[in-house]
């Protein structure tokens, strides 16, 4: 009976145990729907996630598709990205090589002069010795060390290829951020161009006036200023153009293609609709909360690897071969070799460093917890301000355009007061100031419109999975 339980013990320590804690997912602290409001707008039935809507079908504008593409193929930091995962991949192959026997073979041999003094036979001579060997280690995990440790290597390799997902995430985001500000910029340009065309004619008339005695100096000072002022937007505008494209090309990894689609102006339909989806899904579609959930992963498998430093380890050795005094005698018969050389290793006083280790890595395991809940809740309030912008930007756009159309309205009536002699051109150039300054708003406004619903596509998971499948 004894023998049997013994037989029964040696075969569950062959097999080895997991000191690794039982992993359960934090619970997500946030609320279970998106929030509600006047901001808000009204909460979709049966939508599916963003992740599920590729960067082609949300992005519209064809420039834009091709200004991606490139980006995708030459990025550096996506390159950098992708390059990491390769990095912790083959650490995950060093550390699951452990689990396995390492096999060796060698061959060596030795000549060597003896005096008498110290020949065993008493007389000075030369001694050989030749050997041929195949060798044998393995390290029995018995208490799961090994398989902790490499399973804290294969989190850290899925962390990292989630970390590649969200580069690529990012980087459709920041291309189309960039492009769209190309193209509001260009079109902040173009209106400032016009403007002082427009600003400069009406300069002339009034000089044109003044030397009729129908214009003061004061007219001429104030058309005059309008003109400066149009002329430092220029050059603004001409500046921030110029720097877009830099920016676009440090995403892209290339110059910008100078055969780009001709788009169809800021208000076309740049983008699709989006789904928002629901809270939960943030936890699949959102790279980043599973790179974060894969790191806590490694953190409880390391707290197994930090029990199991405290329990004793056993390494087998083990050599066969031959040998011989002459070469040729090698593999005569009677001439094999062999050794088995176990070795256990038992930690009796180590100062409290195993200790030390363990609390370590349970400390690792809490801030990775919090890291975890952390990139939730960011993650909520980015779709949350995303819904937010969503909810009001259709309105101020809306309320803009009024304002714009109700300053043209007014230019044109002051034109014509101006025309028929009922009142002076000081009205004139105030209403072309106030159409200007709103054309400018609605150009800007229109901008962080766009911008927020790229940042929703972002924040809701959108941009990888159908890139990926473009990538192969």
């Amino acid at each position: 009976m004894k023998l049997k339980y013994l037989t029964l013990a040696v075969a569950v320590a062959l097999g080895g145990c997991s000191l690794i804690p039982d992993y359960e997912r934090p619970a997500a602290p946030v609320q279970a729907d998106w929030p509600q409001g006047k901001a808000y707008p009204p909460a979709g039935a049966g939508e599916v996630g963003a992740a599920a809507l590729g960067w082609q079908a949300f992005f519209r504008d064809p420039a834009l598709q091709r200004l991606i593409g490139v980006a995708l193929d030459n990025n550096r930091d996506l390159r950098q990205a992708a390059l990491n995962v390769e990095a912790y991949r083959a650490l995950h192959r060093i550390q699951r090589a452990e689990l396995f026997p390492t096999v060796d073979a060698g061959a060596g041999g030795t000549r060597q002069r003896l005096p008498d003094d110290l020949s065993p036979s008493g007389e000075a001579g030369i001694q050989s010795q030749y050997d041929v060997s195949l060798g044998i280690a393995y390290e029995l995990d018995l208490f799961g060390r090994l398989r902790s440790l490499e399973r804290s290597a294969l989190e850290q390799y899925l962390a990292t290829a989630e970390a590649q997902r969200s580069v690529q995430i990012a980087l459709v985001g920041d291309v189309a951020t960039a492009y769209l500000t190309w193209r509001t910029d260009q079109a902040q340009l173009a209106l400032t161009r016009s403007t002082l065309d427009s600003y400069t004619k009406s300069l002339r008339l009034i000089e044109t006036s003044q030397e009729v005695g129908t214009a003061s100096a004061l007219d001429v000072r104030q058309a005059r200023s309008l003109v400066q002022q149009a002329r430092v937007q220029q050059a603004l505008y001409t500046r921030q153009v110029a720097q877009d494209v830099n920016a676009l090309q440090l995403l892209l990894g290339s110059a910008v293609p100078g055969d780009l689609p001709q788009d169809g102006g800021l208000d076309a339909a740049l983008l699709a609709e989006l789904p928002a989806g629901l809270p939960a899904d943030l936890l699949q579609q959102r790279p980043d909360i599973r790179a974060a959930e894969h790191r806590l992963r490694a953190a409880n498998a390391d707290i197994g690897a930090a029990r199991a430093a405290f329990f004793p380890s056993i390494r087998l050795t083990a050599a066969a071969g031959t040998a011989s005094s002459e070469l040729d005698g090698l593999f005569d018969g009677g001439s094999g070799i062999w050794s088995f050389v176990p070795r256990i290793n038992v930690p009796i006083f180590t100062a409290g460093r195993l200790k030390a280790n363990l609390d370590y890595a349970k400390v690792q395991k809490d801030i990775n917890v919090a890291q975890y809940e952390r990139s939730i809740q960011g993650a909520f309030r980015e779709v949350a301000d995303g819904l937010a912008a969503r909810g009001t930007y259709g309105e101020q756009l809306q309320a803009q355009r009024d304002l714009v159309d109700n300053n043209r309205e007014y230019y044109q009536l002051a034109r014509q007061r101006y025309d028929e002699g009922v009142d002076n051109y000081l009205a004139v150039l105030d209403a072309q100031r106030e159409l200007f300054a709103a054309q400018q708003q609605l150009h800007s406004d229109r901008l962080r419109q766009l911008s927020s619903e790229v940042a929703l596509y972002k924040a809701l998971g959108g941009g990888w999975s159908a890139a990926a499948a473009k990538r192969g």
